[in-house]
């Protein structure tokens, strides 16, 4: 079939051929088109069969009466809310890992789902706050009923709009989304005066702090990388003077946050113990890298590449050590409302901190595992691949851009989301690189005649080669202009959401 299909090309005049090209095009982009649609389908056929699943547990573990009908319907709203935590947010864990070849997307589906799940269920915690970040008291509702809606409505509408952010290509904090759900159906069951707008403030503070400083850290450490090994004559040599020392700090940052934030539940340490393990780590990796570099240097190339390789392995364990401590963290928002919920019913009362099943908690760990292996891809490739171009070296500094920017937050008290610290860290990286990019073209552009472009004895070409440096765009702005969009409206678009909602139910209740 191909060699008669070449004779036919081959004898065809020139413009024949060009339809037949054309028409060719055609037919592989339809192919295409149709793979992605079946693809499509087939996974949200999977999405469905999974929260079918929920459904016929939640109803025979809950008895199936009337009063429990409730729990189930909570059950699939927290599954669903769940898939989709999964399918946006674990992207920022391992997309740079992706992005930098240091990972297939294959093996990064499979690592973020084990330790996703494993940090749920292991550092998941027993005791949950029952409404996000105490946003609005337990006591402002009037009757367990209406605080049982009104959560079920901040639940739902955070799914739905997160759903949205997917589809759109915009990875978006979950955390927030749940909270404007809060706040949303809070005002509409309560009243404006039950939300703590004290607390409302600092997360509408993090909105700039998370991206902003993410950035800030990435940018300085490819910056210090940049100018200390990669523009270095001997790479190499400067790779086994700084390479085990960055790794170091990215075990010993690893390692504080993951028992700040991904094991918090089970064990909080004190400061000193904290600091302890932070330089037991340090020591351990800073001793391991060096002897490893130390083995191989004399094998490797004195390139960038070769550098490049020497983060494999510190990128594949960043992507782990990130999914775990996301996972131990994000549960809650899946599954914190549907707690409270549970409790609520089974109780009879509306408490401030409840007790989380091991069942809710098993809902929310499988549904963000399914969640990120049928709908994850997306994301994960417009954050490792669509907003800038990532090479391992890049991705480094962004995975510990995003655990240092936590600890340090963490330890100010200031409000920040993981989410914007991984996407601010790719913007950052993305414009240093530009930054110097056209900068050094320019230089280039520049030296060639002696004189700067608007001066009269620049050459024209030289004019052209420093005008296209400085258009050159190394970050892609139609998706800053998304994501941006999409993290200033994600609290009022679901709050708004949470309104209709929990208004609807209540007219029909």
């Amino acid at each position: 079939m191909t060699f008669f299909s070449r004779r036919t090309d081959a004898s065809a005049p020139s413009g024949k051929k060009s339809t037949i090209d054309k028409d060719l095009k055609r037919i592989v982009q339809l192919e295409k088109a149709s793979s992605r649609i079946s693809r499509r389908n087939l996974n949200m056929g999977f999405g469905l069969l999974f929260l079918l699943c929920v459904w016929i547990f939640a109803f025979f573990k809950t008895g199936g009466g009337e009063t429990y009908s409730i729990i189930t319907i909570a059950a699939l709203v927290g599954a669903y809310m769940a898939m989709n935590i999964g399918a946006n947010d674990v992207a920022n864990n391992v997309g740079p890992a992706v992005g930098s070849k240091a990972l297939t997307l294959v093996g990064a589906l499979i690592i973020a789902a084990i330790f996703e799940a494993a940090g749920a269920l292991i550092a998941g915690g027993e005791v949950i706050s029952t409404i996000s970040k105490s946003i609005v008291s337990p006591d402002a509702f009037a009757d367990k009923t209406i605080f049982i809606w009104a959560m079920m409505s901040a639940l739902l509408s955070a799914a739905v709009w997160v759903n949205l952010a997917t589809y759109l290509g915009a990875p978006v904090s979950t955390t927030h989304s749940i909270v404007g759900g809060v706040i949303g159906a809070g005002i509409s069951a309560a009243g404006i005066a039950a939300v703590d707008w004290v607390v409302m403030l600092k997360i509408a503070a993090s909105w700039v702090i998370s991206p902003v400083l993410g950035g800030i850290i990435a940018a300085a450490f490819l910056a210090f990388i940049k100018f200390a090994i990669l523009y270095r004559e001997d790479k190499i040599g400067a790779a086994r003077r700084w390479v085990p020392v960055l790794v170091a700090i990215m075990a010993s940052a690893f390692s504080v946050y993951l028992v700040m934030k991904g094991l918090k539940r089970v064990w909080k340490p004190d400061p000193l113990m904290l600091s302890l393990i932070g330089a037991g780590a340090f020591a351990a990796a800073y001793i391991g890298v060096g002897t490893a570099i130390s083995r191989v240097a004399g094998s490797l190339e004195n390139r960038r590449k070769s550098v490049g390789a020497l983060f494999t392995i510190p990128l594949i364990c960043a992507a782990a050590l990130l999914s775990f401590a996301h996972g131990s963290n994000d549960v809650a928002n899946a599954v914190g409302p549907l707690a409270a919920i549970v409790n609520a019913v089974t109780e009879g009362e509306v408490a401030a901190k409840v007790t989380l099943p091991l069942w809710v908690l098993a809902i929310g760990a499988i549904g963000i595992s399914v969640g990120l292996l049928l709908f994850g891809p997306k994301i994960i490739e417009i954050v490792g691949e669509k907003i800038t171009k990532l090479d391992r070296v890049r991705a480094f500094c962004v995975a510990l851009s995003a655990s240092i920017t936590v600890i340090i937050a963490s330890t100010l008290g200031l409000p920040v989301s993981s989410t914007h610290i991984a996407v601010g860290a790719v913007f950052g990286v993305g414009f240093l690189r530009e930054f110097i990019t056209n900068r050094r073209v320019g230089l280039e552009s520049n030296s060639d005649s002696g004189a700067l472009p608007d001066t009269p004895i620049a050459s024209d070409k030289n004019i052209r080669r420093w005008a296209k440096a400085r258009r050159r765009k190394l970050v892609r702005r139609r998706h800053l202009m998304t994501i941006i969009a999409a993290w200033v409206i994600t609290v009022p678009a679901s709050a708004l959401v949470a309104t209709a909602i929990f208004f609807a139910i209540d007219t029909f209740r």
